[in-house]
Order: structure tokens, then sequence, then C-alpha cells
């Protein structure tokens, strides 16, 4: 697989598939994709950003000027051997580089050319910048995770790793078709529709039936079109989360039996005051205090845990969920696993997030080129030399 993706949805999107064994080549400019120069929290590993390190794992990488006639034609000779080209440039860009999907398949019929943006490869907004607060503003997103004060984002990058899933998911799809049909294609994946796609449950409850005048999340319920307690409520030291379940089991654990005056319509009707008799009770306790007596009555709820918490968390820990490897500096570094088990087995990291073009000579080579031409290549600065 050829991999061209800077910022998240393409590097993560690739790197579930390099984790399953995929040879994925990723190909940058001269000075890095956007990933490696930009990372959370200003934080750096060895000069190894975050966003770098989030989304690289798997991969080799060679880095070369594609807007040279020399760059180019290393990348097509990357394409020919290649099954996948994957890409996330705004629309238009690699047809302006003569690699655009018409083209390629032309030459390749049985490529997979799968493309990720942030509206779709064409459109009204297709020239638009596509970066995930502006999506999740733009999809409803925001606005559902906000409540009466004011939108709000998800406290994570929602679009673009969902994005990065169905990314995955639609070249896999067409590989599968290309087995049984020895016909290549196209995949794209927007950021748009990917957001939209996260909220399936929600807007296909607005669109269907008499809609409310907004979506935004009363307080303390978990959503606009969920009837209470079901949300977050603070006790004296934390917040627990109560989820779906009889009314009456949460009024004896709480010892609110007014709540059983409430039926399931009114649940949501008048949720708003079911809400602050739940909330009155929990800020009373303590969080271990409630927790025992949820437990006692078989309400399903959870603590609300901090990201120290969650990394704490036994279950957590059992499932492999964060792994510690050593990078490609020398310097350990911790990363989320690959989320899926196999054989009940977890994918392998046979290469941390790689520096800049370190396998260089390892994929010309491949290609046929001799070591005189690497070197041309290299003096050129067509192609940056490893270690430089």
């Amino acid at each position: 697989m050829v991999s061209l993706n800077h910022f998240l949805l393409g590097p993560v999107g690739t790197q579930h598939l390099a984790d399953l064994g995929a040879d994925v080549i990723s190909v940058e400019p001269l000075d890095g994709a956007f990933q490696r120069n930009w990372g959370g929290a200003n934080k750096r590993i060895d000069d190894q950003s975050m966003l770098f390190l989030a989304g690289n794992r798997n991969k080799r990488s060679l880095a070369l000027d594609m807007k040279s006639k020399a760059g180019r034609e290393v990348v097509e000779r990357l394409i020919a051997q290649a099954d996948v080209l994957a890409e996330n440039f705004r629309p238009g860009v690699m047809d302006r580089l003569g690699l655009g999907c018409e083209t390629l398949l032309e030459r390749h019929p049985g490529l997979i050319y799968a493309a990720a943006s942030g509206f779709g490869a064409d459109g009204p907004y297709a020239d638009r910048p596509g970066q995930d607060l502006l999506i999740q503003a733009m999809s409803g997103l925001a606005r559902i995770t906000g409540s009466a004060d004011g939108a709000r984002p998800v406290g994570v990058s929602a679009a673009d790793h969902h994005g990065a899933a169905l990314f995955a998911l639609g070249i896999l799809a067409a590989l599968f078709r290309r087995e049984k049909t020895g016909k290549g294609g196209r995949v794209d994946v927007n950021l748009l529709s990917a957001a939209i796609d996260l909220q399936v449950e929600s807007f296909t409850c607005f669109m269907n039936g008499e809609q409310p005048e907004t979506v935004y999340q009363p307080k303390n319920v978990g959503g606009w079109y969920f009837a209470a307690p079901y949300g977050i409520y603070a006790t004296r030291d934390g917040e627990i989360a109560i989820s779906l379940g009889e009314i009456s089991l949460l009024a004896k654990a709480i010892d609110r039996p007014e709540l059983n005056d409430f039926d399931k319509n009114a649940q949501y009707v008048q949720r708003e005051e079911v809400a602050a008799i739940v909330a009155a009770a929990f800020a009373q306790q303590d969080t271990a205090h409630w927790v025992e007596r949820l437990n006692a009555e078989g309400v399903w709820h959870s603590v609300v845990n901090d990201y120290p918490d969650v990394v704490r968390d036994p279950q957590v820990r059992h499932n492999d969920t964060f792994i510690e490897v050593e990078g490609a500096t020398g310097s350990p570094i911790r990363l989320v696993n690959h989320p899926i088990r196999y054989d009940e087995a977890t994918a392998s990291v046979s290469l941390p997030p790689q520096p800049l073009s370190a396998q260089a000579e390892q994929i010309l080579h491949m290609l046929e080129y001799s070591d005189d031409e690497i070197e041309t290549l290299f003096d050129s600065g067509v192609v940056r030399r490893p270690g430089t």
C-alpha cells in the first residue's frame, strides 16, 4: 500500500491496515508530513510529535519531492507494485500531479484508489478545508454534545478517528470485491459523512416523527432523545453515570420514592424534573457510598473516570489497550494498541513510528533503482537521504 496521507484520518486508517500486516509505505514531503510537525499539549519525545506517534507505526517511510519529474517517477513505480493507493489531499491535487484516479485506474485496473477528504470528492464544499473541529460544528455533533449554555465539541478528533476506521473498512471491502471480480476501483470517505454516521441513532430519531426545537443536552441527561435518569450526576467527590434500567430500582437505591410517580412517558416529557431529583440525592453522599447502593439494587452505572483512572483500570489492562514499545529513537513510547483481537491476540508492533525517509534505500532498491541512481536521487534532493 502506498500512503500519501497527512493529519490524522489517513494515517490512522492506514495504520489499522499496517497493524494487520499490510506493507504500508508512507510517502511524505521532503520536510515531513504535517503530523510530524504538530502535536497536542506541546509534547514531543525526542522531537517526535504526539500526532505522529498516534498514527504511524508499522509503516516504512520515504520522503521525496512529488512535484519533480524524478519524484513522480518513484511514486509511479511504487503504485505499479501496489494493491492500494491511499491519499487524503484536497480534491484535485492528485490530478494536478498527474496521479488522479482515472489516470491510475486506466494504467492499473486492479488498483484500489482510496481517497479521504473533508466533504467528498465533489459538491459545493469540496474545495473547503476539512478539519475535525469544523466538521463537528457543521455536522451537529458539537450541538448535541453541548447544553443550553452553548455548543461544545467532543474532546477528541472524533470525526477523524471514526473516518479512519471507515477508511480501513472501505479499503478492505474493495480488496474483497477485487478478489471476487478482479476489478479495482475507487473508495471515498469524507469527514462530514463520518461525523454524521457517528450520530446515526440521533439523526434517525430526529428525522422521524415530531422534531424537537433543539437537540442540546438537558442538564444531567445524556442526550436530547434520552429520558431521565439516563445521564451523569455529581456526587460529593466525583461523578456517576446512570444508564438504562427500571426507575424503581434507582428510586430504592437513592431513597427517593417519588421517582416511582414518573412512568416511562413522564421520564422523557418531565426529564428535567426527574434529573433534578436524582441530582439532589447524589450530591449528598460521596461516590463510594453510591456505588455500594447502586450495586446492591442492580442499577446500571459507572464512575466517571479521569484519564489516570482509565490507564489504571483492570479491564483496560487486561485488554492490553495500552502498550509500551521502544521507539525508533530508543526512548520508550506508550501507544493505544490495535483495538481488535484475532485468535485471542492483539496485532503486534513490528515497526515503531519511523524517522523521516528511514527506509528510502530499501524501498528504492525494491523498485529496482541501482546504487548510482539512488545516490543521484539523494544528491539532487529529490529523495531525502535517511538520517538527514
